[in-house]
């Protein structure tokens, strides 16, 4: 246990388990629960949307008050279960007219109009939550736009209640900064004079994240590299210069992934359980998926995965230019996932006209599951990817990455070297076609021609660990420096 106990309030638009739509949902199921082994006492709060069936949930008794400006206050109801395999309380907002819709931030006709108004309301609601409760918190950890106005709000509108409280703010994906009509500078009530380019105004709107940015204790992002490329104009998203203005309350920290669900060794949806010392289950995983997908059952044949969202971020355009290209090669290629139409529809003929490829649109956990066990490559060409996960999920069940250099992928992903026998997967640096393509093409004949240095990167592969407890164990420094800054010297994570 550390010397000094802290209290945490970790606002989230989404949470695993409850509601997702990307990593952020991972990191806040599972970042609290470290936190907690730490010995910190920590409380995590969400919208309550109405996929999450509050008939599951404890209802608190009292109502919350939720001051809008000139909307009054609104009042919400709360309800309370623990993450899962936890006792960290989860606390949700109930408020029907902001967060009873199908989608978390969007439906099939697109952003909801109201999102300022609605994540105003929920940073607004996680601080009155607090009061409500009697937490008085240390730290606020902020996540991405939804959450970004909490840290200006504790130091105006809240000020007499979070007057000793630090806050962080946690970037998950630059690309997203919540760009809203500069009038919600009125919900906000936290004064005008916030409303100037080294705050919130960008381009005579308001950028609820760029003010998180400026007001902010200390910001991380979810790996070192990403820190680092988002002072850049490649992946800046027009706020580089900001961030580089900030940059010294700015920390890289790796995400963790949860060895409890993705490990090969206790795995209850793969075909058949294997680990490093022993990995012949690997094969029964291979023919199964091969099965699935209606390839040919060959054992001799590299079989290439991709589990993700059909978008640009992801690579998606490299690999359709490429694809049949590398289907030409004696190769086998599955994915999974959805997103942009043109993509849908591109992918679903080649898998129409090519017996070696395998698609299915749309999202199954059971499915990437299989397909990370089952496969002996995994693709993840992102033109950008701030931490990502599935490279870590594929080392663990010794599915060799292939990927762009570039984010969590770089820090995470070693390129193997031929001549050192050393590396933990492929790496490529240009986000171009004919880069993805030789990289594949290398990989396919490092399989066919050097059996041995592919089953030795596979064992190194699934020897690699990256834990929650140690991305915990950075964010608790981050915490005690934020809150002893004058004695303490800035960690080196």
């Amino acid at each position: 246990m550390s010397q000094e106990k802290l209290k945490v309030l970790f606002a989230a638009s989404e949470v695993v388990g409850f509601a997702k739509t990307g990593g952020l949902a991972d990191v806040a199921g599972a970042l609290p629960k470290a936190i907690k082994k730490l010995g910190h006492d920590i409380i995590v709060v969400m919208p309550r949307y109405y996929q999450i069936d509050k008939s599951q949930l404890t209802k608190l008794e009292a109502p919350l008050g939720v001051p809008m400006g000139a909307m009054g206050e609104l009042w919400a109801g709360v309800y309370t279960t623990t993450l899962a395999q936890s006792e960290v309380p989860v606390y949700f907002i109930d408020y029907e007219r902001y967060f009873g819709r199908s989608g978390l931030y969007d439906d099939h006709e697109g952003s909801f109009e109201d999102n300022a108004n609605r994540f105003i309301f929920f940073s607004k609601a996680a601080l009155q939550l607090c009061k409500m409760l009697h937490f008085t918190p240390d730290i606020i950890h902020a996540n991405d736009w939804h959450t970004a106005a909490i840290p200006l709000l504790m130091k105006t509108r809240f000020v007499h209640d979070f007057a000793f409280a630090k806050s962080v703010l946690t970037i998950h994906n630059l690309q997203h900064q919540g760009n809203f009509h500069k009038n919600i500078m009125d919900v906000m009530e936290v004064g005008w004079d916030h409303y100037n380019s080294h705050e919130f105004e960008s381009m005579n709107s308001v950028n609820l994240l760029k003010g998180g940015i400026m007001h902010a204790d200390a910001v991380t992002t979810v790996s070192k590299k990403y820190a680092q490329e988002i002072q850049t104009p490649e992946f800046g998203f027009g706020l580089q210069d900001h961030i580089g203005a900030h940059s010294d309350k700015l920390f890289g920290i790796l995400n963790g992934v949860d060895y409890d669900e993705w490990n090969p060794s206790v795995d209850n949806l793969i075909a058949k359980k294997y680990d490093i010392d022993d990995m012949s289950g690997k094969l029964e995983c291979k023919r199964d998926i091969q099965r699935h997908f209606n390839l040919e059952v060959r054992e001799n044949v590299p079989l290439i995965g991709f589990v993700g969202r059909f978008v640009e971020q992801k690579g998606i355009g490299l690999i359709a230019t490429v694809i049949n290209g590398l289907l030409d090669m004696d190769v086998q290629i599955v994915m999974l996932g959805a997103g942009e139409k043109w993509a849908d529809g591109f992918f679903g003929n080649v898998a129409y006209h090519r017996p070696n490829f395998g698609l299915h649109v749309g999202y199954s956990d059971g499915l990437a599951h299989k397909i990370e066990a089952g496969c002996d490559m995994f693709l993840m060409p992102s033109l950008f990817e701030p931490c990502g996960l599935n490279q870590i999920y594929s080392l663990r069940y010794g599915t060799l990455p292939i990927v762009r250099a570039t984010g969590g992928l770089d820090d995470t992903i070693v390129n193997f070297d031929e001549h050192h026998q050393h590396g933990n997967g492929f790496k490529f640096y240009d986000a171009a076609p004919e880069a993805l393509y030789y990289t594949v093409l290398w990989a396919v004949e490092i399989y066919y021609k050097d059996k041995a240095a592919f089953k030795d990167m596979q064992e190194r592969a699934m020897k690699e660990h990256f834990s929650w407890d140690d991305s915990a164990k950075s964010y608790e420094a981050v915490y005690q420096y934020i809150l002893n800054r004058h004695n303490t010297p800035k960690p080196i994570l």
